[in-house]
């Protein structure tokens, strides 16, 4: 199983410790290295790795922890614009799904039944990566994206779940579209 420290926390590149492999890498020409986990690591780190022969940089959790953190705040939005019975309720039908199949997820997240639950959400490694094509997930992502083109979404409200990407002032569309869009978009930038 993979250690539990992995999900909580970010290692960050050290380019000290990656001495030997660099000195050995540069001794054998038309070679690279592949680094794999380097989501959430800062520009510079990243700069860091390929400048050492990691050309090759594998990411992925970060980038579907940042759909995850843009569903969810579009649901927080829905929550505010429509009554309890006519939300999509798709946190609910995500935590079902997982709990339904827990194959992707049961030997990552360990702990307390509430510490396993915030993981199932929140974890950095993103597990919950491997339900959204549940037919029961999709259903409920469906009727919340329904709910919110249906809609003009207030650009206060958007700005409350999406400050990194609105200013007060902002005149940017605030579609679902655009607002998942813009929270990939900056984990790419």
């Amino acid at each position: 199983a993979a250690s539990d420290v992995y999900k909580r926390q970010v290692h960050r590149y050290d380019e000290t410790a990656a001495v030997g492999l660099v000195r050995w890498i540069e001794s054998v020409p038309d070679l690279v290295y592949e680094a794999h986990s380097t989501d959430y690591q800062p520009v510079s780190a990243l700069r860091a790795l390929v400048r050492n022969h990691f050309a090759i940089l594998k990411v992925g959790p970060e980038l579907t922890f940042s759909l995850r953190r843009a569903v969810f705040a579009l649901e927080a939005i829905e929550r505010e614009l429509y009554p309890a019975e006519a939300c999509a309720h798709l946190s609910e039908a995500l935590e079902q799904a997982m709990q339904a199949q827990p194959a992707y997820w049961q030997k990552y997240y360990t702990g307390e039944e509430t510490e396993k639950r915030l993981k199932r959400r929140f974890s950095l490694s993103d597990r919950i990566r491997y339900y959204w094509s549940d037919p029961g997930v999709q259903r409920a992502f469906e009727h919340l994206w329904n709910n919110l083109v249906r809609v003009r979404i207030p650009v206060s409200l958007a700005q409350q779940h999406f400050p990194h990407l609105l200013a007060p002032d902002s005149s940017l569309s605030v579609s679902p579209a655009e607002l998942i869009y813009r929270e990939i978009a900056s984990v790419l930038e």
